[in-house]
């Protein structure tokens, strides 16, 4: 976007030759196609040596290895060939290799019998126990866009060729599953609500045998009758109806949302303005968790208490997400709305990292100052406002859903 696509090709390359270092913890060996999480740069003032050491979950809390940092990878790799029209770079033997190595983590065979990607808790941004363990909103929605990053890339020539194939037919199964498992409006809420229990066979309408008593009270005044939302978790007779904005700004940019559904996203921002956005945008979750329910899923965490870090935290980074949505999903006006309530408070309270409070109206207890993503995310968010051309970059178009040709059968008479 600033025309320095060198700096976003070193990164790729750099993140390229980590992947292949070999990743232990403790006696256990990660997989080969693992990108780290982070990085750091210790510098040898004998040698005047650099030298990067990657972590891989093994210098995070909980021990989690990193799920999202190989897809953001595969998306960052399309933008930088979108924004540069240079191809050279994502058909290098390395490159296609690295795509590979993190597409085949995903694609292997397994006992699962949904095409979502089951994760442990901390896997992602969210990065401590939060209770998205299963299969989190957020994943899947980088899982389908690095799919679709991946299938403009990859070279149909060799493994490659398998691979594509294989990517066809996890993105119809995936976003088939997300758009008719995960959504939820009015109508739908009604329908679980209305659900029946202990169903068998193929004709059960309640496939994942979830228990209406188990619907939280907050939603049905929270969701408006205009606006949905892509909820945080679907799993065996477990529903998380959590909003989490990552995942829901991610799928309208990689149009996992059909159109009307990203409108419906875009409806329910407007409708739960103070909820979602508050004083200092954005929430990251809502609600959040407090009380017995806190203990229990977060162990007490005393960094995520209500209101705060990733138990409904705001988070200014994440406004950049929201501007492209709101870009591609034609409502401009909200992220402009957003916009103007960030430049009155975050240069002000020096880009911290996050905020606390059910508005977010105070500096995040534990949060640092000047953080770098914090002004990168303002940043990006006003460059694409001011030119929505760079949408391109990072949004995917929908793909129209071709309709089975009818044919009829050789017995047919009239």
């Amino acid at each position: 976007m600033n025309g320095e696509p060198e700096i976003v090709k070193n990164f790729l390359l750099k993140a390229l030759r980590l992947q292949s270092i070999e990743k232990r913890i403790d006696c256990f060996t990660l997989g080969e196609g693992v990108m780290p999480a982070s990085f750091k740069v210790l510098h040898d003032p004998v040698r005047k040596t650099d030298t990067m050491i990657a972590d891989f979950g093994e210098s995070a809390i909980g021990r989690v290895a990193p799920v999202d940092s190989g897809f953001w990878w595969i998306i960052l790799l399309r933008a930088y060939t979108k924004s540069t029209g240079d191809h050279t770079l994502a058909d290098m033997a390395d490159c296609q290799r690295g795509m590979r190595l993190i597409l085949t983590l995903c694609l292997a065979d397994g006992f699962d019998t949904f095409p979502t990607l089951l994760c442990a808790d901390g896997c992602c941004m969210v990065d401590r126990r939060m209770g998205i363990y299963g299969y989190p909103i957020e994943i899947q929605s980088l899982f389908f866009m690095a799919l679709r990053s991946a299938k403009s890339l990859m070279k149909p020539e060799g493994e490659g060729k398998e691979f594509l194939e294989r990517i066809d037919k996890r993105l119809h199964a995936l976003s088939f599953h997300m758009r008719e498992y995960f959504w939820l409006d009015h109508v739908q809420l009604n329908n679980i609500y209305r659900f029946k229990t202990e169903e068998y066979s193929h004709t059960a309408v309640n496939k994942f045998n979830v228990i209406p008593d188990s619907i939280p009270d907050w939603i049905f005044d929270f969701l408006p009758l205009k606006g949905g939302f892509f909820i945080g978790n679907v799993s065996p007779a477990r529903m998380d109806f959590r909003w989490f904005a990552i995942g829901n700004f991610m799928a309208i940019l990689s149009s996992l949302a059909t159109s009307e559904q990203a409108s419906a996203i875009m409806d329910l921002m407007e409708e739960r303005w103070e909820e979602l956005v508050g004083d200092m945008p954005l929430k990251v979750s809502y609600p959040a968790m407090e009380g017995h329910e806190w203990r229990i899923v977060t162990g007490c965490d005393p960094k995520n208490t209500r209101w705060s870090y990733h138990n409904a935290g705001s988070w200014p980074v994440i406004l950049w997400m929201l501007t492209a949505a709101c870009i591609k999903a034609g409502r401009p006006q909200i992220a402009r709305r957003a916009i103007e309530q960030v430049e009155t408070r975050l240069s002000k309270d020096q880009w911290p990292e996050y905020y606390d409070g059910k508005l977010g109206r105070y500096v995040g207890k534990q949060a640092r100052k000047f953080q770098t993503w914090s002004i990168a995310g303002y940043l990006v968010a006003k460059m694409m406002l001011e030119d929505p051309s760079h949408l391109g970059m990072i949004g995917l178009e929908e793909v129209k859903r071709m309709k089975p040709q009818l044919t009829r059968s050789a017995s047919w008479t009239a």
